[in-house]
């Protein structure tokens, strides 16, 4: 195995290896990278022995030496091959850049860039070009609008996963600010604030309709979050596809992409803006739409490939401490795995995902309920019905035309609540009107 300009290896790790100096290059690397304990520089597998104990070093000699604060942009797993395992170091390219060893600062000594295979050191004008466009307008800079915030939610969230947040916990956090005071991130994760999540329901496939909306904001992002996901979830219906040899059964949308996309839309929503993401359903999809588009220093292919630059790593980091987010980069792949590029719509403020509902399946619809939905223009009784499709046995209309048209939602009762009743009449729903169309 070989070094790329993405990956490099390290035997063992001492106090003599400098993994410092190859994650900071990593960090200032548009691409990110990674970095592998226990494969020589010949790329021969030797494999760790204490992966806990490696793991844990690791964690503090990057959390201990490197500024800006890399935490959240970072990853670590054990891997196995051969049969060993390995340490593996996964780094996504900072918003922050220029990374630098805290001991010697902002110079040519204390940052690194990655070329070829090799971490070199940083030229002092490229640094100081760095310095100067470095994004300033990050949710770590920005101080809270208040300052008496509480976190009660955010502790109970930790302990439900078995830790602790100690009275220093905004500083480990990263929700405060150089002079001590509570950043924005602080503010959208306490257990009030004055960001509303919203999710709208329509009845048609545009916006002319609105037959329900859920607010779900003004507390803790979080909680915010596992609400958004418990209402999709409810919204996810499961549906039916009636074959000549089974039933098959399918939900409107994959779980896993629709979670991924939602959880995607808290943690890289451009919150300095002061404008929430967006949930929106539809007959035939949801839409997501989050603030600010790609991240400056991110393609569209590399986004879609995995490559990260997070925009809220402090939220990303407490996302990832709750089991909300796993691995970096990992989210939008799992997308993909479903559905189509296309789902994706950049545009210069914000991003959207739309994701297609399960269609329903044309072989369920028979000819007799397709001639029955073609000509119903308007609100008709039974007879008239059965006179507008030219059938006269009662008990066939029912059971061929109405019954079936009825339970696939392409046509309502006008008095539901009596569906004897001499009045009785039948109309087209909004999903009738569309598969008409």
């Amino acid at each position: 195995m070989q070094e790329t300009n993405r990956t490099e290896y390290k035997e063992k790790l001492t106090k003599e290896v400098d993994i410092e100096k190859e994650v900071i290059a990593f960090l200032n690397y548009h691409l990110g990278g990674e970095l592998i304990i226990g494969i020589d520089k010949n790329g021969k597998v030797v494999g760790v022995t204490d992966t806990d104990d490696v793991m844990l070093r690791v964690k503090d000699r990057l959390k201990t030496n490197i500024q800006p604060s890399c935490l959240g942009l970072f990853d670590i797993s054990i891997i196995e091959q051969e049969e060993k395992k390995l340490v593996k170091i996964t780094i996504a390219s900072g918003s922050e850049k220029p990374y630098f060893k805290k001991k010697y600062g902002m110079s040519e000594k204390g940052s690194f860039i990655r070329i070829g295979t090799a971490s070199e050191p940083m030229p002092q004008k490229t640094i100081d070009t760095l310095y100067a466009s470095r994004t300033r307008n990050t949710i770590s800079k920005i101080v809270s609008p208040k300052q008496n915030l509480q976190f009660e939610q955010l502790h109970i969230y930790y302990q439900a996963k078995d830790k602790n947040l100690n009275s220093h916990f905004g500083n480990t956090l990263e929700l405060t600010t150089e002079d001590n005071k509570w950043n924005y991130a602080g503010y959208l994760l306490s257990d009030v604030n004055n960001i509303s999540i919203k999710v709208a329901k329509y009845s048609g496939i545009d916006r002319v309709e609105l037959i329900e909306t859920n607010e779900y904001g003004y507390t803790s992002l979080i909680k915010a979050c596992k609400q958004v996901l418990d209402k999709l979830e409810l919204e996810n219906k499961t549906i039916a596809k009636i074959t000549a040899k089974d039933r098959q059964e399918k939900r409107l949308w994959d779980a896993r992409a629709l979670r991924e996309a939602i959880i995607n839309a808290f943690v890289h929503n451009d919150f300095s803006r002061e404008v929430p993401p967006k949930f929106e359903i539809f007959s035939d999809r949801i839409e997501i739409t989050s603030t600010g588009s790609l991240v400056d220093g991110l393609s569209e292919n590399e986004f879609f490939e995995g490559f990260s630059i997070p925009r809220n790593k402090e939220l990303i980091r407490i996302f990832k401490d709750l089991d909300l987010v796993e691995q970096l980069g990992s989210g939008i792949p799992r997308i993909l795995s479903t559905y189509s590029r296309d789902c994706f719509k950049f545009t210069d403020n914000f991003l959207r995902i739309t994701l297609p509902a399960t269609e329903q399946v044309t072989e369920q619809v028979t000819e007799q309920v397709t001639q029955l939905i073609k000509n119903l223009n308007k609100e008709l009784n039974r007879s008239e019905l059965m006179e507008l499709v030219g059938v006269k046995h009662r008990e066939h209309f029912r059971t061929a035309y109405l019954n079936p048209a009825i339970e696939l939602g392409f046509v309502e009762l006008t008095i539901p609540d009596k569906p004897t009743s001499s009045k009785q009449k039948y109309r087209l729903t909004e999903k009738g009107k569309n598969y008409k169309k």
